[in-house]
């Protein structure tokens, strides 16, 4: 059958503009948007249809401005960056010989779909390649006289070819898709729907009443609040049908036989990808090897054979095709297998292993198998432990680990894993301590792209692979209906399991690749983060003793102080209110006692969060009130309510998650629980603290670096005056203040140590006159002068500030003294504020990710000392600057003479690094 490729060009330029970094070429024109839009051409022309159009939208209104002068009335001009690639990218798509249609009057959609049921109607098979949920209407199965019309979204690789597909994407057929569209309305198109209608409820509506004519004539009965949203949204429903509806019937001067794919112009495209840095599509245009291509996400990263954007030295490395394939998985259900995959792992230079389980936390979670990698594309998975009903033999857990055992626990057998840290804790709790822990692909990534959100390994494999992984969904099914993993079918567990082996093999040899290309990255890598994993592990898995009666007495506390607050807060406002609203407290705050709102939402309301009922805190008793509620609030639902909760009852004690791929600076943050946040300032705070204790005959030790940030910014600065300060061992903010007002330090003030302290720390987060005048609750041009000072009398600081922003500005990114790097995205925004955030960034981020890069290198060393003492003290904790130790009473004077000076030594500055200790009964005590 002949096919016809309808592209929506319009559509996939915006989307490839917001999926992929801000690339740029050798000459900084940007081309993130082009690189994704031609490797989508690109791989469309593998498939040789007949028959392609690139349809994009003209200029101008369309009929539907003149339907409804609010259309589109929201969305903002198209960026400067954006707007730079769409004639680059017009001419590459004719010089791929690729028709271009740009129909006055009416939108791309139109022309698609007129051009899509015309082709239909011959007999064509019609794909449109778009990611607008909109075509779903025009889905056509193949009938005897016409032919399918198909969507297919390059970006994620789904195909959307019957009404059962769309009917599992959307919860309609495609013949009601427009009713479905007129219900829901168009945030993008500015079309409002029916307030509160979701995809949900006008898909059941749908069900319901068979069309939006029926729902219209049955909207009496609908009941509840979203029945009287649509009755409502009855008068201007048939317009919004008319709205969301693809025009088929546009007068074309083209029709389907006239859009043939025609010759290419190689010496057109040679130029262009030259120009762009587009070199491996130069290198296939020229004659070398080509594969299907997919969009990047991150610069100079070849995916399934697409081509590395000339942002990428020179030296970066390709991806070889088969790293994009399928894979080949096998089941091991036998003794036999079990051996010759144990002599595979044996052979192999290094494997990738994964752990299936029966639960998230892995103090708690059951193995159901494993999986093991030795080459890409080639995978085993063991089951261990599935038990549905006519589940076929599986090998025994017992028998597998202890065949697998001297293979994990070699320190010489080099393993992988994405996020591996979970599977050390499982495999740990089922006897095996797994040792030669050598690469974790989550880490590679993050290492090399601090900045990008996700490094799970889905996002990764789509980014670097141009892979779509199977999702857990997709086998284990999701919500209500979600069945543990020990109930997948072990087919279907294969498929999943084995190909998570796979897969992070695949990505560690792209990423190793890239890391090795970066010589200062890779040391960050191989020297802070992957030592780091197993310490982690151990921290966790000692966890801490908290005592929960102390904690449940302090919820019922808490628990009458908030009755109280609730009690003073209805008696300032004269009548009863429920404080934990926001729309009744606005009410009350806004509307009756006339309070000025100085904080807005970002849709313009006025806002009754923290930094808004701070702002009017001295203007009223009650928004104080309000604050202590809160507080109070917080600290028992997160803490003194949940923590005796979150016990382990096989271990007693509270075990806390380190993530080491989560803040971009470097920095651990801690979950379920986060300890991290529990208020040290507050006389709450650290009543919290006093219910995490140690058991008898031992003592808790804190070891806590002193003014580490400070440290690193006379380091970076090497200001004489600052580097004099701390080398003399002065209080330093005693000290800025006798520079700053000029006095000697025993004639400074309370009120001058307090400016100078915030001056000192404000620097090191960009604050500006603005902050510190609040802060100091004195004017702006006061604490201008009180900066101005500073500067004066710390001229370092000030050059190094400077500096740090034109490395930024050159670079795009600053970096720890250890080499982390930190990528500063809008350090040239256009935007002032984006442009300010992000210089306040580049300031901040190599004090802040040192810091955490020394805590990280102390807590390596400290845990190789401990490795011979284990019985006798344990590190429990790591909470920002500190770590917490649980000891043996009689073990302390050795600890307390050890572990600073380990800590101190984790890195050599131009000053001490201090470290305070503390010992008692409980955290409170020790701090």
């Amino acid at each position: 059958m002949t096919k016809l490729v309808l592209i929506d060009g319009s559509s996939y330029l915006y989307r490839a503009f917001h999926a992929l970094p801000p690339l740029t070429n050798a000459a900084g024109e940007p081309t993130g948007a082009l690189f994704g839009v031609v490797n989508m051409l690109r791989g469309h022309l593998k498939e040789k249809p007949e028959h392609i159009a690139f349809v994009v939208d003209a200029p101008g209104k369309t009929f539907r401005d003149e339907m409804y002068p609010d259309y589109k009335a929201n969305r903002p001009p198209m960026p400067d960056e954006l707007r730079a690639q769409v004639e680059p990218m017009l001419e590459i798509v004719a010089a791929l010989g690729i028709p271009i249609l740009r129909e006055p009057g009416v939108e791309a959609d139109d022309v698609i779909g007129t051009l899509a049921l015309q082709a239909s109607a011959q007999g064509l098979a019609v794909t449109i390649s778009t990611g607008d949920k909109d075509f779903a209407q025009l889905v056509r199965q193949p009938a005897a006289d016409a032919g399918p019309v198909a969507l297919v979204n390059t970006m994620n690789g789904s195909r959307m070819d019957s009404d059962a597909a769309v009917i599992d994407k959307f919860g309609v057929r495609a013949d009601q898709i427009v009713d479905l569209l007129a219900l829901m309305g168009d945030a993008i198109d500015n079309v409002p729907g029916v307030e509160k209608c979701g995809p949900k409820t006008a898909a059941k509506w749908l069900a319901e009443h068979g069309s939006l004519d029926g729902v219209i004539a049955n909207a009496a009965a609908i009941k509840g609040k979203v029945g009287d949203n649509l009755r409502a949204a009855l008068a201007r429903l048939p317009l919004n049908r008319e709205l969301v509806t693809i025009k088929t019937d546009v007068a074309l001067a083209q029709a389907p036989a006239d859009l043939a794919l025609r010759e290419r112009d190689a010496d057109a495209l040679r130029g262009l990808y030259a120009r762009y840095g587009f070199n491996q599509a130069l290198k296939e245009l020229d004659g070398g090897a080509a594969t299907g291509a997919v969009a990047n996400r991150e610069p100079g990263v070849a995916r399934g054979g697409g081509f590395v954007a000339a942002a990428a030295p020179a030296s970066q490395p390709e991806i070889a095709p088969a790293l994009s394939a399928p894979g080949e998985y096998e089941t091991v259900l036998t003794e036999a297998q079990l051996t010759d995959w144990i002599a595979k792992l044996q052979a192999a230079d290094e494997f990738a292993f994964d752990s299936e389980t029966d639960a998230l936390d892995p103090m708690r979670a059951n193995l159901v198998g494993l999986s093991f990698s030795v080459e890409p594309g080639r995978a085993c998975y063991l089951p261990l432990g599935h038990d549905y009903p006519g589940a076929p033999a599986q090998l025994s857990r017992a028998q597998v680990l202890d065949a697998l055992r001297p293979l994990l626990s070699d320190p010489s057998k080099k393993k992988l894993g994405q996020h591996g840290k979970y599977d050390l804790h499982v495999l740990r709790r089922h006897g095996i301590d797994v040792r030669g822990y050598a690469d974790d692909t989550m880490l590679e990534s993050f290492v090399l792209s601090a900045g990008i959100a996700r490094h799970d390994m889905d996002s990764l494999a789509k980014r670097h692979l141009g892979y779509d992984t199977i999702k857990y969904e997709a086998v284990a099914g999701k919500g209500a209906k979600q069945i543990p993993f020990s109930q997948v079918a072990i087919d279907d567990a294969t498929r999943y399991a084995a190909e998570d082996a796979d897969i992070t093999l695949r990505l560690h040899r792209v990423l190793r690749a890239k890391l090795q290309a970066e010589p200062t990255l890779e040391a960050v890598y191989r020297d802070i983060e992957m030592p780091l994993v197993p310490v982690l592990a151990r921290v966790e898995a000692n966890g801490v003793l908290v005592d929960a009666d102390e904690l449940r007495r302090q919820s019922a506390e808490l628990g009458r102080r908030m009755l109280a607050a609730q009690q003073q807060a209805t008696e300032l406002a004269g009548r009863s209110f429920n404080l934990d609203s926001p729309k009744q407290l606005g009410a009350l705050l806004f509307d009756e006692l006339k309070l000025p709102a100085l904080v807005k939402t970002p849709g313009g309301a006025p806002s009754t969060n923290e930094e808004a009922l701070e702002a009017i805190a001295d203007q009223h008793e009650l928004p104080r009130i309000i604050l202590e509620y809160r507080g109070l609030a917080k600290l028992r639902g997160t803490y003194t309510d949940k923590l005796p909760e979150m016990v382990n009852p096989d271990t007693g004690r509270v075990h806390t998650s380190y993530h080491q791929a989560g803040a971009a600076t470097g920095r651990l943050s801690s979950s379920d629980p986060n300890l991290q946040n529990i208020p040290i300032r507050s006389e709450e705070g650290r009543r919290i603290r006093t219910a995490f204790i140690a058991p008898p005959g031992r003592k808790l030790v804190a070891c806590d670096y002193s003014q580490i940030e400070l440290r690193i910014m006379a380091h970076l600065s090497e200001d004489p005056a600052l580097l004099r300060a701390f080398a003399e061992g002065a209080d330093i903010h005693r000290a800025t203040a006798a520079e700053v007002f000029g006095k000697p330090i025993a004639e400074v003030s309370g009120n001058e140590r307090r400016a100078a302290k915030a001056i000192n720390f404000g620097l090191i987060y960009g604050m500006g006159a603005f902050g510190l005048a609040k802060q100091l609750g004195v004017g702006r041009g006061e604490a201008q002068d009180y900066i101005a000072l500073y500067f004066s009398r710390y001229p370092g600081v000030r050059d190094y500030m400077e500096r740090t922003r034109q490395q930024a500005r050159d670079a795009g990114f600053v970096e720890t003294v250890f080499g982390r790097r930190l990528a500063l995205d809008y350090i040239h925004a256009r935007n002032a504020a984006q442009r300010a955030g992000a210089e306040r960034a580049a300031i901040n981020a190599p004090m802040q990710g040192t810091a955490a890069d020394i805590i990280k290198r102390a807590m390596v060393q400290v845990d190789a000392w401990l490795a011979d003492n284990r019985e006798r003290a344990l590190m429990i904790l790591q909470v920002h600057d500190e770590l917490v130790f649980e000891a043996d009473a009689d073990f302390v004077p050795i600890l307390l003479e050890q572990v600073p000076a380990l800590m101190s030594g984790a890195a050599r500055l131009r000053v001490p690094l201090v470290v305070d200790s503390g010992v008692g009964d409980n955290w409170d005590e020790a701090h």
